[in-house]
């Protein structure tokens, strides 16, 4: 069986002396675990994390752990890893993906917005990137969040709190007997953080290490 796409390396762990356990962010199959031989030792086109490129997963039966033709094109990590803020951001990402998200499933949006994440983590305002990037992956692990209009009322002034239960705006007015059990916007690091520790819970997983570094450096 062979699958072919391009993607992100997004992790890497030895895997004996010389191979490595990769995991690669693909446009067409989401994330694709496998093998690439040789990765520890290698002196040309070494891979590294952050690297993005063609990827061709080969194996016997789908249900092997396949091996990777690894073929990078440009490595979008290479003005990030001198920043350690952009550096941060872009560890707690791809722990996300590969702690949350199912093998083999496409997020096509996703996958665009993480691309779009490694560039726009050069920009002056990393956190704003990355706010948005965390956003995009609640949306597609089944929190939406809705901050165009007040879940209570419809109106689209004066909203000023979120709910933990719908992802949905909520205005002062009809906040008011609610206020304690609500989110206040606007949005920003620790409250979807507190989205993503749901997820966590409903995947029975802990909330990755380098997700946590980031709330803890209040970003």
């Amino acid at each position: 069986m062979k699958l072919e796409s391009v993607g992100i390396l997004i992790s890497l762990r030895p895997l004996g002396e010389r191979d490595s356990l990769a995991r690669i962010f693909s446009q067409d199959y989401g994330v694709m675990v496998g093998v690439m031989r040789a990765a520890q030792i290698a002196k040309k086109n070494k891979p590294l994390v952050g690297q993005y490129g063609n990827v061709a997963w080969n194996a016997r039966l789908d249900s092997q752990l396949g091996t990777f033709h690894w073929e990078p094109e440009k490595n979008l990590s290479a003005g990030i890893m001198s920043a350690t803020k952009s550096l941060m951001f872009m560890n707690s990402a791809f722990s996300l993906i590969n702690a949350l998200l199912p093998e083999r499933e496409k997020y096509e949006n996703l996958y665009n917005q993480t691309q779009l994440l490694l560039n726009d983590l050069t920009a002056d305002k990393p956190e704003i990137a990355y706010l948005n990037w965390e956003i995009c992956f609640l949306k597609e692990s089944g929190y939406a969040l809705d901050l165009s209009s007040c879940s209570g009322c419809g109106t689209v002034d004066d909203l000023q709190y979120l709910s933990p239960k719908t992802g949905r705006a909520v205005c002062a007015t009809c906040a008011k007997p609610y206020i304690n059990k609500l989110f206040r916007l606007p949005l920003n690091i620790k409250t979807t953080g507190l989205f993503l520790q749901k997820i966590c819970e409903n995947q029975g997983v802990t909330l990755p290490m380098a997700r946590r570094m980031v709330e803890k450096n209040n970003f």
